[in-house]
């Protein structure tokens, strides 16, 4: 199923108004430590016992601490999973953006080492071809600037044979 983009916005809109709800809770809680440790720490420091049972009649009112009750963690665990269970998933993908633009462009990546190897080697063979007519005379009545001439043309004849 596509979901609208509106309906995309709502959710991730509700996911931050229950974070901003979890970190106003969080700011509460710190405010009233804060509170009662100012509160402890107007009036005369007093040892306090976390596992120790003071002897002392005046000890044993005033300084032990209550033992420490679970929070609800398993509230904030589910909270947690849920949150994390409505990611945003594309649905739709556009293909025009993973498909190649040539269908033959693997052919030609791979291919083209091969070809510059056989141009070289086409090249230097054009160049002997070259130099044996120069050498055998046929083109005895020649100047050298109109042999190049000549040999260039006979190159690109050779090129748009191979392109053909």
């Amino acid at each position: 199923m596509a979901q609208s983009n509106e309906d995309k916005i709502g959710k991730l809109e509700d996911e931050a108004l229950k974070r901003k709800e979890r970190l106003a809770q969080l700011k509460r809680k710190a405010k009233e430590d804060n509170k009662e440790k100012e509160q402890t720490e107007e009036g005369k420091k007093k040892p306090k016992f976390r596992s120790y049972l003071p002897l002392d009649e005046e000890l044993k009112n005033t300084a032990v601490i209550p033992q420490a009750k679970p929070g609800d963690v398993e509230s904030i665990v589910r909270e947690e999973l849920e949150a994390g269970k409505s990611t945003v998933v594309i649905d739709e993908v556009d293909l025009t953006k993973l498909a190649p633009r040539k269908p033959d462009w693997d052919l030609k990546r791979d291919l083209s080492k091969k070809l510059d190897k056989l141009h070289k080697r086409q090249q230097k063979a054009i160049a002997e071809l070259i130099r044996e007519r120069l050498k055998s005379g046929l083109t005895q009545t020649y100047d050298l600037a109109t042999k190049v001439t000549l040999g260039a043309n006979a190159n690109r004849k050779l090129d748009v044979e191979e392109e053909d």
